[in-house]
């Protein structure tokens, strides 16, 4: 039962750590572009929340790295696209902004 227990935390904490960083991805362009004045414009805020949602849903979380890297893309198309350009943007900037989880994922990169 701790096993599974463990496991199951496991699973949570990396959820959460992925929400995290797609929560600042999805900050740092909407900021960058100048979309809100406040936290999120509302196109951002929607990707964020269908991105949030992807991830709660994600039956491969436990293997899986990066949603790049995931044999099944479970964006729509159109999403997918929006969350390109974020990512696309956002990433080189997380360096500056966040440069923990921009170190954090580059380790997890050379890893796979």
């Amino acid at each position: 039962m701790l096993m599974t227990s463990g496991r199951a935390n496991r699973i949570a904490d990396k959820r959460n750590k992925e929400q995290e960083v797609v929560t600042k991805m999805v900050l740092i362009y909407c900021r960058g572009h100048r979309h809100a004045t406040s936290r999120f414009c509302p196109d951002c805020q929607s990707l964020l929340e269908y991105a949030v949602e992807r991830i709660e849903r994600c039956p491969f979380m436990e293997t899986k790295t990066f949603c790049s890297t995931c044999p099944v893309h479970c964006y729509q198309e159109d999403m997918r696209a929006k969350i390109k350009d974020v990512m696309r943007y956002s990433g080189p900037r997380m360096l500056y902004h966040h440069p923990i989880l921009a170190v954090r994922h580059l380790i997890e990169t050379i890893r796979t």
